[in-house]
């Protein structure tokens, strides 16, 4: 299922989840080379979360081989500090469907969620939400040395926090079966439910397992995060204007 809108108005405008889709295209541009291999491998050599690095599970000057023609050696990034990386990969992505999907999703859910709990609140909220994610994957395989990267982890924790705020509003997305597509309205609560279980599935075999691909626990730790998140970031005046106003919240 893939969400393409809901049904869920706000009091004001979302500037902070524009702001920070735009942090995201600013960086896989300028840093990034729009996905173009030099810049992009060197990103990941410098701003990914790399656990054996963050840990020293792996020892400094270790040499990993990314792709073919593409080496990255562990201490060697411009960063400067490893633990600096669980912030700094939030904002980094593997390529455009990584980027794409991911501000889509954050574009669908975030404004509600910036909308019960104000704009500052918001903001520690992604960030928290994103470094939980990050301990998540770390938590997983502290001895890896795949580079992790990308904001789906603290996009995660809005998803959750929305499920808890909104679990009856309509989510509209599509659904396929080989040839058969279809939009259906689905209400929050299964659409996200059924997104956090699929991380859980999907993360269970590949735990303690050396690999790369989709950073299965980062989602579903992000998750986890915002469920109990929401509680302590969301604003009652904001929530009580939405139930005066719309008559949910």
């Amino acid at each position: 299922m893939f969400p393409l809108h809901d049904d869920n108005p706000t009091l004001r405008a979302p500037v902070v989840t524009f702001v920070i889709i735009a942090v995201n295209a600013a960086v896989w541009a300028a840093l990034q080379g729009f996905g173009t291999p030099g810049p992009l491998f060197r990103s990941l050599c410098e701003y990914a979360l790399i656990p054996g690095e963050l840990l020293g599970t792996v020892a400094p000057g270790t040499t990993l081989q990314l792709v073919e023609g593409h080496t990255c050696v562990l201490g060697g990034g411009l960063i400067g500090h490893a633990w600096l990386t669980p912030l700094s990969s939030m904002f980094m992505h593997g390529g455009w469907m990584h980027l794409i999907g991911n501000m889509w999703f954050l574009w669908v859910f975030g404004n509600n969620v910036e909308d019960i709990m104000g704009r500052g609140r918001f903001v520690v909220f992604y960030i928290l939400c994103g470094l939980a994610a990050a301990a998540a994957q770390v938590a997983s395989n502290p001895a890896s040395a795949v580079p992790m990267v990308g904001a789906s982890g603290a996009i995660g924790g809005v998803m959750g926090a929305y499920a808890v705020q909104y679990p009856r509003a309509h989510v509209y997305t599509l659904l396929w079966f080989g040839f058969f597509v279809r939009t259906i309205a689905v209400p929050a609560a299964f659409m996200l439910g059924y997104w956090f279980v699929i991380q859980l599935v999907m993360g269970l075999p590949t735990l303690g397992e050396e690999g790369g691909g989709v950073a299965f626990w980062a989602h579903a730790g992000g998750f986890a995060a915002g469920l109990l998140g929401v509680f302590v970031f969301r604003d009652p005046r904001l929530i009580a204007l939405h139930r005066r106003t719309h008559g949910r919240g």
